[in-house]
């Protein structure tokens, strides 16, 4: 069993290294709490179109503040503790059904072969990432 929790740990840095998929656990809220905050105050200070520029301006804050601390998903992944990557593993097996698999490398190939299991995949990581470790979540550089 711990084999299989492995290779589908390993699966998903494959797939969220190749989306290029890189979270922000700790400040993200934080940047949520400022964009929210600007809106706030903005609406309070300029009525409808004070929420539209403070909801602008504390998002670019927001934005700031959470810039430089995002890290890959697939090394948030592999520093999970063994109870969350469980977590994670009943998640993506969820999506992996009764697929069978020799090693690693196969299952990989296998996901990659198939567009829509490969979505899925990418699907249940990122609604773990956001609803279980409340982290935001960006593609690319």
């Amino acid at each position: 069993m711990e084999c299989r929790v492995n290779d589908v740990m390993r699966l998903c840095c494959e797939v969220s290294t190749n989306q290029q998929m890189k979270a922000a656990v700790k400040n993200s809220g934080k940047g949520a709490a400022v964009a929210g905050g600007g809106a706030f105050v903005g609406g309070l200070l300029g009525g409808p179109p004070g929420i539209a520029i403070g909801g602008a301006l504390g998002g670019l804050l927001g934005c700031w503040m959470t810039s430089g601390q995002f890290k890959p998903v697939a090394q948030i992944i592999m520093e999970l503790p063994p109870q969350q990557q469980q977590k994670l593993y009943q998640d993506v097996m969820a999506v992996l059904g009764t697929l069978d698999w020799v090693d690693v490398v196969q299952l990989i190939a296998l996901v990659s072969g198939n567009a829509s299991m490969q979505q899925q995949v990418v699907a249940a990581i990122l609604s773990y990432v956001t609803k279980e470790l409340r982290a935001e979540v960006c593609y690319g550089d």
